[in-house]
């Protein structure tokens, strides 16, 4: 081999060896490398290939969750982008009220966040309130329907959140609504029975202003009786009746009329622009929300409340943090604690409580039973109530024969049909599954005037294998194409998310024991745009694309390619799978190939 040697550094070829020996740079002659005048296009590695990756969004554990079906991932990965109108019109799809949900909902979404396992959940509650009071601040449009007014008309008992839903999404399909409401107002348990430092006056206004805009008529202080059914029939085509419970349940103690309706103060509050002070000391019996928001809403009028309840405080069905946020305001828990008598005396009343004990069960759930015959004295000015509710009439109870049962509600099949929903046939009595009843009313009926069958369809419906049902999927929308498979957080690649603390909307501190300064004002702030933009980063998407890009990057035969979707060219994908193991979110599937 022929060498040359030159003094000077210079830059080398590809095809060029160089060696450096000292200063001197040592250059070996060219070298000549074959290259190819033609493609290799003609080489179809696609004929190896015995399965193929295919694009098949999936379904997420929260939506799963979710009573509404909300498309969660969907919501968050549009948020992240600033994208607000679209996430909010998303929600619209599934439910009618975010900035009403955002607030009271039991978000039972975040509880089956992969996040979870993680490092904590999402904060999905927040990031709805946001974007419901962002579409009401910045009067986002509202989609219009694709349908028609039909010449239909339905009648719905009730505007509490059930009676709102169905009117919602029936007049998005096509038909007239009347609401029929006995109160002065609309909004039933919305507007009177959830205090104003949990939902202001003003956000159920604006909810309810969106679905008025749609056309349905609100009539108030109209209540309808057993004779409106029979009345209803020429006037109507169908009935809705969601009047929610309203009878207070009965303890069956003596001197138990001596107390007060706990959902009774909670009205008498709410209808005041300023709640007289109130003084002295109150027993509040129950351990739920609705004994908590009595609680407080005492605490807030100058009561010394004490929360009187048969069970221990980890087993209080209302939320863990409305607990604390009482305990920390000052409200006094007497647990293991039963009322067993009421009595008046020197201008008090007087509560003999049974001590309660818990003993270890089979089920995990401790068994409370009286701790033998010792009692205790509770001596204070009022006595309320909140141990729950029931229907107010016999004919609001639904019938159980020739009665098609619904998940959420409870159809009778006649040529007026006739549904019950809400409390009266949710097997669990929350704000969102009032809205899963409305929605569900709505289908339902939808199908029935259709000719069609309304448990099959329904069941379509479904988002995922849960009871919650997609309006999307019901109109033939995009999630209709959805493997109802729920990804797992097993199934998400971590390795591509790095860990981030959950936002923490700003809380006030609560004022000392006793202030009766303590106001009615919002007891958390709604997340400003950069926090909302940040929270909804760390959702994981499970189970839809979010364009990443992840299967073009590392697809080897490069056969990914995107138009306005992307798309695997199968001359050239030999089914190595790499693009689905690196879907982070398992928007991927593999499927065998046909013989």
């Amino acid at each position: 081999m022929l060498l040359r040697q030159k003094k000077l550094m210079i830059p080398y070829k590809l095809s060029e060896i160089l060696i450096k020996k000292g200063n001197t740079m040592t250059e070996c002659i060219p070298l000549f490398i074959s290259q190819s005048s033609i493609s290799t296009e003609i080489n179809n590695t696609g004929t190896w290939r015995f399965v193929r990756p295919i694009y098949q969004e999936k379904t997420a554990p929260c939506s799963e969750t979710c009573p509404a079906g909300e498309d969660i991932p969907k919501i968050e990965m549009l948020s992240s982008r600033g994208m607000f109108k679209e996430a909010w019109q998303t929600i619209l799809a599934e439910n009618p009220l975010p900035a009403i949900c955002g607030r009271v909902c039991f978000h039972f979404c975040e509880g089956s966040c992969n996040r979870t396992k993680f490092d904590s959940p999402l904060a999905v509650h927040c990031l709805e309130r946001f974007l419901g009071d962002k579409g009401i601040a910045e009067k986002f449009p509202i989609p219009e329907s694709a349908f028609q007014n039909n010449g239909k008309r339905i009648a719905i008992a009730g505007s509490g959140p059930a009676g709102l839903s169905a009117a919602w999404f029936l007049s998005r399909l096509g038909y007239c609504c009347d609401i029929f409401e006995a109160d002065s107002k609309p909004g039933g348990l919305l507007r009177w029975g959830i205090p104003a430092y949990r939902l202001p006056k003003r956000t159920v206004k604006d909810e309810i202003a969106r679905i008025i805009a749609q056309g349905v008529q609100i009539r108030c202080k109209s209540p309808i009786s057993e004779r409106f059914l029979k009345d209803a029939k020429g006037h109507y085509d169908a009935v809705f009746i969601a009047c929610g419970y309203a009878n207070p349940v009965r303890m069956n103690i003596p001197g138990e009329d001596l107390m007060r309706d706990g959902l009774e103060l909670l009205h008498q509050i709410r209808s005041s622009d300023d709640p007289a002070c109130m003084s002295g000391t109150a027993a509040v019996i129950g351990g739920g929300n609705t004994a908590i928001d009595v609680a407080r809403s005492l605490l807030r009028v100058g009561v010394k409340p004490v929360m009187v309840y048969r069970r221990r405080k980890e087993d209080m069905p209302a939320f863990a943090h409305e607990v604390e946020m009482a305990i920390r305001e000052g409200i006094e828990l007497m647990e293991l604690s039963a009322p067993i008598r009421i009595e008046q005396q020197n201008g008090q009343f007087l509560l003999t409580l049974q001590k309660m004990k818990a003993i270890p069960s089979e089920s995990g759930r401790a068994q409370i039973v009286p701790d033998g015959d010792k009692t205790k004295m509770l001596a204070v000015n009022q006595v309320f109530r909140a141990i729950g509710a029931e229907a107010k009439e016999n004919w609001l109870i639904p019938p159980k024969e020739n009665t098609l049962k619904l998940s959420h509600c409870a159809f009778i099949e006649q040529e007026m049909p006739i549904i019950f929903g809400g409390d009266l046939s949710n097997p669990i009595k929350s704000v969102t599954d009032a809205i899963a009843s409305g929605k569900q009313a709505a289908m339902a009926l939808d199908i029935f005037f259709k000719q069609g069958r309304i448990e099959e369809t329904l069941a379509g419906c479904r988002v995922g294998s849960g009871t919650a049902l997609s309006m999307e999927i019901y109109l033939g929308g995009a999630r209709k194409y959805r493997n109802p498979h729920t990804v797992s957080f097993e199934e998400v690649v971590t390795d591509y998310f790095q860990p981030a603390d959950r936002v923490q909307p700003i809380t006030p501190l609560p004022l000392s024991r006793g202030d009766i300064a303590l106001s009615f004002e919002d007891i958390e702030q709604t997340l400003d745009s950069d926090s909302a933009i940040e929270e909804s980063k760390r959702c994981f998407n499970c189970g839809i694309c979010n364009d990443c890009d992840n299967c073009r990057l590392f697809c080897p035969e490069i056969a990914v390619f995107a138009d306005d979707l992307r798309q695997i060219n199968l001359k050239y994908c030999k089914g190595c799978g790499i693009c689905v193991t690196e879907c982070p979110r398992n928007a991927m599937s593999l499927e065998e190939e046909a013989a």
